[in-house]
């Protein structure tokens, strides 16, 4: 089972009292305390409005408890006349199941809340054990997903100055850009998140738990140093710490200059945007004619705003040289991502992204006289009875069915002109290659019948 800080072995798990202000051991360390809260409520009144609803993550260690025991005090402080906090607070805990005293965490949360009168709600997630991302990013993004799936208009986490200062590390190691270096934002409108303690070190966080007697459970994980994160906190920081004191402080202080610089950049594309973007779609005549440097800082402002990962340095690289630079006709597709199969295309001038083809027809559908008929793309198609147009089904004497392009199709629209490749006469129609690939052709036996917006 997970030993609380500061608690004898033999003495119970989980305590879930918060001593209040009066009882704290000192004037000092209750100065303290009453610090770290005043600018606690600076931040959190500088972004929730009343009556908004409020949710924590609560991981039950030391910082989320604190996170946690703030807003409830806040709340409890700032209650109207009729005993009414200003905002709806609640949170929840992320059960990834990985270590062996993930129930007991659970636990530990649960009664934590109900001590506070705080409404709590675990969600399990199962990790994929395969993934790409490995354990460490996989539990995080699964943890964001469930704690970001709700109706809340903020979420609440416990990322620290010390938290921050790791990330600007980690990202500095893996060549990270000025919008990765900036790292943690301290409130993120457009995720709803919000990091309160961003400012505060957790030397800060243990004084005012110790202050307050507050209880929380230690990851055991947390010191195995195979996580990245681990590493830097246990072997690499306190080496730098003891040449730089202050390291925390100053990194951290680096990413907030770094963010600053990351906004001066979306201003910068947004700017440029208003000759090279229309309808999400790049104008690649206007992008030739920045310098290299602004296209790559329009292209990842124009895939972030469509909330597409960002792409690697040689990624990004293939992306403007498939764009800019190959020839006139031919078919670009960039992948960005191989899981979803979002893909950059290219067509008349123009750049946008769609979603891979992967229509999954291999075997031609019979249509039975249906009005609808749903593709196996999940596209429908539609049949209508009309006269004097259309398919004279009469005259038909093989069943209808409907084929994708296999290529080399040729058709004949107009019986004053010649048959022609079905390749050519999509080109002539300006239709963009990713229609063209899951376009339903119409057939009787082995003989093209019908394309649609083409003609008969």
């Amino acid at each position: 089972m997970a030993n609380t800080k500061k608690q004898a072995q033999n003495s119970p798990q989980f305590l879930h009292t918060a001593s209040p202000l009066a009882s704290l051991k000192g004037e000092a360390d209750a100065s303290k305390a009453q610090a770290l809260s005043q600018r606690f409520a600076r931040n959190i009144s500088a972004h929730i409005l009343p009556n908004q609803q409020v949710l924590v993550g609560l991981s039950g260690g030391l910082d989320s408890c604190v996170l946690l025991h703030l807003f409830s005090n806040y709340c409890k402080n700032n209650q109207n006349q009729n005993q009414q906090a200003p905002f709806a607070l609640s949170a929840m805990h992320v059960h990834h199941g990985i270590s062996q005293n993930a129930d007991a965490w659970a636990l530990f949360c649960q009664t934590l809340c109900y001590t506070y009168q705080i409404p709590f709600q675990v969600v399990q997630v199962k990790l994929n054990n395969q993934s790409k991302l490995g354990i460490e990013a996989e539990a995080r993004l699964l943890r964001y997903r469930a704690l970001l799936q709700g109706s809340h208009d903020w979420v609440a986490v416990a990322h620290h100055q010390d938290d921050q200062a790791e990330t600007l590390l980690l990202q500095l190691l893996r060549g990270a850009g000025v919008r990765g270096l900036a790292s943690m934002a301290a409130h993120n409108s457009q995720q709803r998140l919000l990091r309160p303690l961003l400012n505060i070190s957790r030397a800060d966080l243990e004084a005012y738990a110790d202050c307050y007697q507050l209880q929380w459970v230690e990851d055991e994980s947390n010191m195995q140093q195979d996580y990245d994160r681990n590493f830097l906190r246990h072997s690499v920081l306190p080496i730098i710490n003891s040449r730089y004191p202050q390291s925390q402080k100053t990194l951290a202080r680096a990413a907030a200059n770094l963010a600053e610089a990351s906004l001066l950049q979306d201003d910068l594309a947004l700017i440029d945007s208003e000759k090279c973007i229309f309808n999400q779609q790049l104008i690649l005549d206007n992008v030739s004619k920045l310098s290299v440097i602004r296209q790559k800082n329009l292209v990842r402002w124009w895939l972030q705003k469509q909330s597409h990962n960002m792409p690697s340095a040689s990624k990004l690289d293939e992306i403007l040289q498939q764009l800019l630079e190959a020839k006139a006709d031919a078919n670009v597709q960039v992948v960005l991502d191989s899981t979803s199969g979002m893909t950059i295309r290219r067509h008349q001038g123009l750049a946008y992204v769609v979603k891979q083809a992967s229509h999954g027809l291999t075997q031609a559908l019979i249509w039975q006289g249906e009005e609808t008929l749903t593709l196996p793309d999940q596209s429908i198609l539609k049949f209508s009875y009309t006269q004097g147009q259309g398919l004279d089904i009469e005259q038909i004497n093989s069943p209808l069915s409907v084929r994708y392009r296999m290529g080399g199709e040729r058709f004949k629209p107009d019986a004053a002109r010649p048959t022609r490749t079905l390749k050519h006469l999509l080109q002539e129609a300006n239709m963009p290659p990713s229609m063209r690939e899951c376009l339903p052709l119409i057939y009787a036996g082995d003989t093209l019948l019908m394309v649609p917006t083409i003609g008969v």
